[in-house]
């Protein structure tokens, strides 16, 4: 974001939870820079709630520090630290109307009564909701108490927001709509986010940053377009977006390429992207994007059937059945109008654009 240094607004250094026998957050640290937004992205239990519930001071790290602004908070208590939270179920107060709602933090630090007012007032502006302030909650609707909770929580001028599946309760619909007005709300606040998903659509569309967990730790750290066009795992390959995972074992290494005979048949090239050598069991990673249907675009070609052609607006998907029995996603883009249910085709990709892992453990 323009006009922000890189500057930390927040920082955890080898943040460790103990529980239950094993770390449920392990070493973990991370920098959050001011004004953009950092999310935490990740599957049910990887940790994500745990890291931001100490960052919040609702629990104590069992090791590490955090710090706000330069200046270390793991003794603070949560109202002592200048971070707030937004919960999926946004927890506002229905017998409260909305003005009460927004105003309660405010009477709780001591603001001065007479200047309440016109604070409401003004973040009901500036989150597009002006003159709501004496509608009862229960009149609002979803992505409208969504907004009050926010307004809740930057009337106070917090140093990090923290959300936590902010959107999960929604519609998909609605989610849809709310991620992208989310953005746009803390631009205009112009303050820093700190967001837990397991949906990497949010991920990828509203941060700056992406911390990408697994199991307690990091596997990577980047912008959303790093994360998909090079991810440094197969986790990550698998977690971020869409991509055909192909098994495999490489036959020979070709500089920065490998000649891989897939299970079942068939030697594609591919590009390597750890340290996986000749002998090694691995999976392809091919966004369908990169797929195409007819031709060899270097990587050699895959036989198979159409399965089925899928309509979804620009998300649009040929699935094709390969010789091998592996069923594979093709980016529509032009290419339905050429095709039918059942034709024999073959299926290619640039090498470049696929990414060899060694085997993830079960797969």
């Amino acid at each position: 974001m323009l006009g922000y240094s890189m500057t930390p607004r927040l920082q955890t250094e080898g943040l460790v939870r103990h529980l239950g026998g094993r770390n449920v957050v392990d070493g973990i640290s991370l920098s959050v820079p001011a004004g953009q937004v950092t999310c935490l992205l990740g599957p049910s239990g990887c940790g994500k709630t745990t890291l931001m519930r100490m960052i919040a001071g609702f629990e104590t790290p069992s090791a590490g520090d955090i710090r706000i602004k330069g200046e270390s908070v793991i003794n603070l208590a949560p109202n002592k630290r200048n971070v707030k939270m937004v919960f999926q179920h946004l927890a506002l107060f229905p017998m409260m109307n909305v003005g009460e709602n927004i105003a309660y933090g405010l009477r709780c630090q001591g603001e001065q009564k007479s200047e309440i007012p016109e604070k409401v007032r003004k973040v009901l502006d500036r989150v597009g909701l002006p003159g709501v302030e004496d509608k009862r909650i229960e009149q609002l609707s979803g992505g409208q108490k969504q907004r009050i909770a926010i307004a809740r929580c930057m009337v106070l001028q917090p140093d990090v927001l923290l959300l936590d599946e902010p959107l999960g309760a929604l519609d998909l619909k609605l989610r849809e709509h709310m991620k992208i007005e989310l953005k746009q709300l803390q631009e205009r606040f112009e303050t820093t986010f700190l967001y837990i998903t397991h949906d990497q659509s949010e991920a990828l569309v509203m941060s700056d940053q992406v911390a990408v967990m697994n199991a307690g730790g990091f596997e990577q750290i980047g912008s959303p377009r790093a994360l998909y066009d090079d991810p440094v795992s197969g986790f990550v390959a698998g977690f971020v977006g869409d991509a055909n995972v192909l098994p495999g074992t490489i036959d020979e290494v070709r500089g920065g390429e490998a000649r891989v005979t897939l299970d079942g048949g068939g030697a594609v090239l591919a590009r390597l992207a750890d340290d996986s050598n000749t002998g090694d069991r691995v999976e392809i990673f091919v966004r369908p994007e990169a797929l195409r249907i007819g031709g060899d675009n270097g990587s050699g070609s895959l036989s198979g059937k159409v399965d089925s052609l899928l309509f979804n607006g620009a998300a649009s998907r040929i699935l094709v059945r390969l010789d091998t029995g592996q069923l594979v996603e093709v980016a529509d883009g032009d290419q339905a109008s050429e095709v039918s249910a059942h034709d024999a085709v073959t299926v290619s990709w640039q090498p470049d654009r696929s990414r060899i892992f060694v085997r993830r453990p079960g797969a």
